[in-house]
C-alpha cells in the first residue's frame, strides 16, 4: 500500500518520506519512519538525490554544449529531450520529497515574524 500524506501540521519526523526511486510497478516509495533522516535508508536515499542532481546538471551542460552547436541532428536532439524528460523527473521528485519535509509555520507564526506588526 502506497501512503502519502498531504497533513502539513504532522511533525517532519513523522511525515512519510517519497524516495527518489520507484517500486517495480513504477509507483513511488515513501520511507515512514522517525529517524529525522539518520537512518542507513535515509542516508541512501540523500546519496541517490546527490546523484540525481549532479546528473541533472551535466545533462544541463551537454544540452547547452548541443544545443550551442548548430548541427545536432533530429536523433541526437530526440535523445536529449529523453533524457531530459527522465531528469526533469527526478529532480521534480527530490523538490517534492525536501518540500514535503519542510517545516511550513502556522498563519499566527509567520504574522509574529512579520515586521512593524
Amino acid at each position: 500500500m502506497i501512503y502519502e500524506s498531504h497533513d502539513t501540521t504532522a511533525p517532519t519526523a513523522t511525515r512519510p518520506r517519497l524516495l527518489p526511486w520507484s517500486n517495480l510497478d513504477g509507483n513511488p516509495c515513501y520511507l515512514i519512519t522517525d529517524d529525522t533522516g539518520t537512518s542507513r535508508l535515509s542516508r541512501m536515499a540523500d546519496d541517490v538525490e546527490a546523484v540525481q542532481l549532479g546528473m541533472a546538471g551535466d545533462l544541463l551542460d551537454h544540452a547547452a554544449d548541443l544545443l550551442g552547436d548548430g548541427r545536432a541532428t533530429a536523433p541526437q536532439l530526440r535523445f536529449l529531450a529523453l533524457r531530459l524528460t527522465e531528469s526533469l523527473h527526478d529532480v521534480h521528485r527530490v523538490a517534492r520529497s525536501r518540500g514535503a519535509r519542510l517545516s511550513i509555520p502556522d498563519d499566527d507564526d509567520v504574522l509574529e515574524e512579520s515586521p512593524g506588526t
